[in-house]
């Protein structure tokens, strides 16, 4: 079993940055990759960024491209998403998310096994 427990989160305004991070514990080293998802209300779960934990290579949603960033430290088993220039439309909970499975793809939500519980972001206008 690994375990998530995701923090960062907060209100900002419009144009403004935020950095989540998610910290796992447990079995992490049958984590291949992790990835962010993000839920806003009355809406379905949206992939934002994923990352491959060892060879690191990076995704994306488009929406999220030059304005995200995805990164992992391994010796503290953390994963972060940097935000900038925050608009509205970003406002969700956001969760943090693990799996084993190498080849599984990255923007499918059934392609982790394990959650976190989310935190929440608010962007104003």
């Amino acid at each position: 079993q690994v375990q998530l427990v995701e923090s960062g989160g907060g209100l900002v305004q419009a144009g403004g940055s935020l950095r989540l991070s998610c910290a796992a514990s447990g079995r992490t080293d049958i984590i291949s990759r992790m990835g962010w998802f993000r839920q806003a209300p009355g809406k379905e779960r949206e992939f934002v960024a994923s990352i491959s934990w060892v060879a690191s290579d990076t995704y994306y949603v488009d929406s999220g491209k030059g304005r995200f960033a995805i990164s992992r430290d391994r010796a503290k088993n953390t994963l972060y998403l940097q935000m900038d220039n925050l608009k509205p439309d970003d406002t969700a909970v956001y969760l943090c998310a693990a799996g084993p499975y190498r080849s599984a793809p990255s923007q499918l939500s059934a392609s982790y096994d394990y959650w976190g519980q989310g935190t929440q972001v608010t962007v104003s206008s």
